[in-house]
């Protein structure tokens, strides 16, 4: 936790996005499920004395037979959502900055598949285990042993790896605890939905707020990032077993919502990362997203001014 603390500027420098993680290049959603036009015809019924008898038990047969037609369309779009955010977990799980620093939890789709509770754990998992979260243990350590922060690790080799394993461990337990249990248990998705078109400053605004707010799985509206929020105070009270100095209750709190605030950076490199990208090297991570957004803006937009035209 102190270390994350202290050199999260150089982290935010390169950076750091924990999550993964819940990006996303071009998809085409599934075709909705045929509707059962007829009810299959009822199975022969024995020959009774009573017709009413018969009536009644091809009435019954039907209605039974009912629920059980109209049950399957439901299964299938449920299997085709889980589907769509299986593939689009695949394309942000290709997705990078610079090549380098993984952008496995940003999805540049507004209506992205909401992911099922194992999705979110396994995409924070891999998000921990990528080259690049052992990377950056490496060189976090490193610094932290050459202006012998935490001197209850020690100097050397010893003091080295344990400052290394302390770092990766903040980050494994943040990105595990806020990005795939707590989200999985709260229905809350843990990525980060870029926005992508409007101005500079609002563009800004939302990516911090992202750090405080999240969509809920279902409904997709806002609502408080318990999941993020929580992690980071959790990672902070686990990191007290193992770090020298015990921190205390205190500033586990305050550390918590410290590296909350911090992760606002990660928000924003993420944000707009595909307008550097372009600009620099002619490449657009969003696969034409972008363009799309903007367009539908400019056309809700239009709408909304010709129904004020309408009603003066």
């Amino acid at each position: 936790m102190q270390l994350r603390r202290r050199f999260f500027p150089l982290i935010a420098a390169v950076g750091l996005s924990l999550a993964v993680p819940a990006g996303a290049s071009s998809y085409s959603p599934a075709p909705d499920p045929p509707a059962v036009d007829a009810v299959l015809p009822d199975a022969p019924t024995p020959q009774s004395d009573s017709g009413a008898t018969q009536s009644s038990s091809s009435s019954s047969s039907t209605s039974s037979a009912q629920p059980d037609s109209q049950s399957a369309p439901q299964s299938d779009s449920q299997q085709s959502e889980h589907d769509r955010a299986e593939q689009q977990m695949k394309a942000q799980e290709k997705q990078r900055v610079a090549g380098i620093v993984p952008s496995f939890n940003v999805t540049y789709l507004s209506n992205a598949a909401s992911l099922s509770a194992g999705q979110k754990i396994r995409l924070a998992f891999r998000s921990q285990i990528d080259p690049y979260a052992f990377g950056l243990a490496a060189i976090v350590s490193g610094i932290g042993e050459l202006k012998d922060d935490d001197p209850g690790f020690g100097w050397g080799p010893t003091g080295y790896f344990e400052r290394a394993g302390a770092a990766y461990l903040d980050a494994f337990d943040g990105a595990m605890i806020g990005n795939g249990f707590l989200p999985a248990l709260l229905h809350q998705d843990p990525r980060y939905f870029r926005l992508g078109h409007g101005s500079f400053h609002h563009r800004i605004l939302y990516a911090m707020a992202t750090s405080f707010i999240c969509k809920h799985d279902h409904t997709g509206k806002w609502e408080p990032n318990w999941s993020n929020v929580g992690g980071n105070i959790a990672s902070g009270a686990i990191s007290n077993l193992y770090y020298p100095q015990n921190t205390g209750f205190s500033h586990t709190i305050t550390d918590g919502f410290t590296v909350t605030a911090e992760g606002t950076f990660g928000g924003v490199l993420q944000e707009f990362w595909p307008d550097i990208s372009r600009k620099l090297f002619h490449k657009d991570p969003t696969n034409g997203h972008d363009a799309l957004l903007k367009a539908q803006d400019e056309q809700k937009k239009a709408a909304q001014q010709q129904d004020k035209q309408e009603q003066k």
